[in-house]
């Protein structure tokens, strides 16, 4: 039977690094440490709590505030604001349908309507009512005052406007809310109290795996209670950067925040949970043995914590204010989470001692030092088939991988508002009911601002523009003219998005003053979006991977070994986006959002590389002990259980993220889930571990772990506990 001997480092006295580890691991877990470390917890719980129940008052959904300065319709934004009064302004439009025509009745309503909206605080001027050839539909276009970072005045006003049109409308009148701010209230109105919700739900499930994968019925709750309460710091943490530093926190970034502390901190728990049952067996004093535990497990985990966190931070580099928000609540919530799971959670267990295990008490074993032979369990199995056809299994596990990346080719993008929610909304409705009565552009037409001297070349070029229903002349402030024009096309379209291209480029060959003109607008401003996210990609996909490479040669201080995880992970991020285009087909969302993909990436690189992460440390340690073969399949046996539940728990986790009514989340959440469970079975589990016995010691290269003879093929590895992570 092979034994665990002790690394070199350990028995030639541990570096400088080694001994910060093993004070920080004694701090936490030492007998009237653990006392203080705790008492520091429930200091920063009770203030992050109160704060945390805040976030919602600070996040910005308006997504013109989105763009990058350099775009046009930033800068169309930015003149009028300053020249036409529309700073802090977003359009309601009042949509009024009948479907056997508007009777007097109705059309008098909607005068009464006009007078009484424009007689209210926060409310611009409100122009006549636009009614529909057929006679059977008319809207209002109704200003409504915002707030940079209040969007309950905005929400506000579209109760307030859509109570006063529904108020006395006669039966048979169907009454929308549609535009910007009917959109953006939808928005906010599903989001509102979301938190509390999505928390909960993922909690319920995180509990329900925790049961299942311990067979304890008081286990759980301690990493359970670790992980709520590390997520009500880092979204206390959010809070305070968001009110005085000027973070952008939105709805998606605010419940990202959530789902991920809670799926991330889970899986730092299994795993320090996990090593702190195999020193039980070892040690008799539990202090003792947490403390060892949270030595060897702490580079793991500060490596996973640390690729996550500036993986994530590479967002700031992107040119929309939604992307540089994410990436600073990301990196915080994992922060947070990995000092949580490293010092509140081993002080929790120690405190409370064995009989959390119940009814599976480790009791110590005299001579557990040395490696107790593994059940021949499936990962006994698993590490076997790998043994034995190495190259056969990971030519296999990457024809899969390859296989379903083949879906990415039916990504489509561009998704309508209509495509945006998996339920009903007033704003869609509305939306429907214009573009079946009028130009389907008239909620949004597309404005341009050009200098007077050119406002008549600027409106004759865009009337010839194929796509545009009808321009005009929407006034002149401060030496600049408006036109408004009323594209054929529904706002969100990909027909509008080429029709303001259109626009752009006959107004570049206009001449003279025209040719300065910018165009601005619902549509422009999507198109700018989709610009710009193609733009983040070609910047932040290259250096995230370098991130990701570079922490991965810190780690393993080699250079072969992290190329190849480096490749494994790109690979199953294209059969992650494969299959998850594929499902969403199958649902009926066949479009996605452009910034999925970013999403996408930087979650599931970051995050997947975290399971290989957790093998290859173990694989490591267990190399410099039994030589590169037997470390390999020891490595792949002793992290197999744990690191699978913790996949798992991370996949369902994201999956809570379908409960949020837009598609969006839903994409977003089954899209990780699904790159999760690859990395977990078919990456972590089959193709790393097959790649590092074909290529064999020359993995490690430049550095040399070998540090036991080479145990013949055929023969059978007797790994550590197969019940312990790393």
């Amino acid at each position: 039977m092979a034994t665990h001997q002790a690394a070199p480092g350990e028995r030639a006295g541990l570096n400088t690094r080694s001994r910060l580890t093993a004070r920080y691991a004694g701090l936490v877990s030492g007998r009237r440490t653990k006392w203080a470390v705790l008492l520091l917890w429930l200091l920063l719980v009770g203030v992050g709590g109160s704060l945390a129940s805040k976030l919602g008052d600070v996040q910005d959904n308006d997504p013109a505030t989105w763009l990058p300065s350099s775009a046009q319709s930033t800068q169309a934004v930015e003149l009028a604001e300053e020249h036409f009064a529309d700073k802090d302004s977003s359009s309601a439009v009042v949509v009024y349908a009948r479907g056997d025509g508007l009777t007097d009745a109705d059309l008098g309503k909607i005068d009464a309507d006009r007078a009484a909206l424009a007689g209210e605080s926060g409310v611009g001027e409100v122009a006549a009512p636009a009614v529909s050839e057929d006679g059977k539909a008319a809207f209002l276009t109704v200003p409504l005052r915002t707030h940079p970072s209040d969007n309950k005045v905005l929400t506000d006003g579209v109760d307030q406007t859509r109570a006063t049109a529904e108020d006395g409308a006669a039966e048979g009148l169907d009454v929308r809310i549609a535009g910007e701010a009917g959109n953006i209230a939808d928005y906010d109105e599903i989001y509102a109290g979301m938190d509390g919700a999505l928390l909960g739900a993922a909690l319920a499930v995180v509990t329900i795996l925790l049961l299942l994968t311990y067979r304890s019925p008081v286990l759980w709750l301690i990493p359970l209670t670790a992980v709520f309460l590390a997520s009500q710091v880092a979204s206390g943490v959010v809070y305070v950067l968001a009110e005085h530093a000027g973070l952008v926190v939105n709805g998606q970034s605010a419940y990202i925040l959530l789902i991920l502390s809670v799926g991330v901190g889970t899986d730092y728990a299994l795993l320090l949970i996990a090593r702190y049952r195999e020193e039980l067996y070892r040690h008799e004093d539990r202090h003792e043995a947490m403390a060892v535990a949270v030595r060897r497990s702490l580079p793991a985990i500060a490596a996973s914590a640390a690729t996550v966190g500036i993986a994530t931070l590479c967002l700031v580099f992107g040119s929309m204010n939604s992307t540089q928000g994410l990436g600073p609540v990301v990196a915080i919530g994992v922060v947070v989470v990995f000092l949580a799971m490293t010092s509140m959670l081993p002080a929790l267990l120690v405190i409370l001692g064995r009989w959390p295990f119940w009814p599976y008490v480790p009791r110590h074993e005299p001579g557990a030092d040395a490696a107790a032979p593994g059940r021949a369990g499936v990962w006994t199995r698993v590490a076997g088939l790998v043994g034995r056809r190495p190259r056969a299994v990971w030519a296999v596990a990457a024809a899969a991988l390859a296989a379903l990346a083949l879906g990415t080719m039916t990504v489509e993008t561009g998704q309508t508002q209509e495509e945006q929610f998996t339920k009903t909304v007033d704003s869609v409705e509305g939306q429907e009911l214009l573009a079946a009565h009028f130009p389907a552009g008239s909620s949004a037409p597309a404005e341009v601002y050009v200098r007077d001297g050119g406002a008549g070349d600027a409106l004759r070029a865009v009337q010839d523009v194929s796509g545009v229903q009808s321009a005009e002349s929407a006034g002149s402030r401060g030496g600049w003219t408006r036109v408004t024009a009323v594209l054929g096309d529904a706002p969100d379209t990909a027909a509008a998005k080429d029709t303001v291209e259109r626009m752009r480029d006959a107004l570049d060959g206009a001449g003279g003053e025209a040719a300065d003109a910018v165009v601005g607008g619902r549509t422009a401003v999507l198109l700018d979006t989709a610009d710009a996210q193609a733009d983040e990609e070609m910047l932040l996909i290259p250096l995230i991977l370098a991130v990701v490479l570079v922490m991965l040669v810190l780690l393993l201080r080699a250079l072969v070994a992290p190329l190849v995880l480096l490749a494994s992970v790109v690979l199953s991020y294209a059969a992650a986006v494969g299959a998850a285009a594929l499902l969403f087909q199958a649902l009926g969302y066949p479009r996605i959002d452009r910034g999925l993909l970013l999403f996408g990436f930087l979650f599931l690189v970051a995050l997947g590389v975290d399971y290989t992460i957790f093998l290859m440390t173990r694989v490591r340690e267990e190399v410099r002990a039994r030589g590169h073969r037997e470390g390999v399949l020891a490595g792949l046996t002793v992290t197999g259980g744990v690191v699978t539940s913790a996949g798992v728990v991370l996949a369902a986790t994201f999956c809570v993220l379908a409960l949020v009514p837009t598609v969006t989340s839903l994409q977003q959440g089954l899209l990780v889930a699904v790159g999760v469970l690859l990395d977990t079975f078919l990456v972590r589990s089959l193709l790393v571990p097959a790649l590092a016995l074909h290529i064999g010691p020359r993995v490690w290269w430049p550095g040399r772990l070998e540090a036991a003879a080479e145990r013949p093929a055929g023969e059978p590895v007797s790994p550590a506990r197969a019940d312990v992570g790393v």
